[in-house]
């Protein structure tokens, strides 16, 4: 079942969205329907796709709330190449 949703969104992004999704032959509904269903689809892995030895390393350690593994890696690739 459809819904309709109002957004308040800048009006040159709009007819750039509009644009855009006449370029790709879609309408802007669809595309907004698109995004929404990306960014709320979750795929969970089940263990039976996990090999073996991942399935063995599952809770071995816990990681902080805060931290930041972009910047962890970035920091360790940092200290190798530099």
């Amino acid at each position: 079942m459809d819904t309709k949703l109002t957004l308040n969104v800048d009006s040159d992004l709009v007819q750039k969205a509009k644009l855009y999704a006449k370029d790709k032959g879609r309408s802007l509904s669809d595309l907004v329907e698109m995004y929404f269903k990306a960014l709320t689809h979750r795929k969970t892995i089940s263990e039976e796709e996990l090999t073996p030895k991942v399935r063995a390393l599952l809770g071995s350690f816990k990681v902080p709330a805060e931290f930041d593994y972009k910047k962890e890696l970035a920091d360790q690739l940092t200290n190798k190449y530099l």
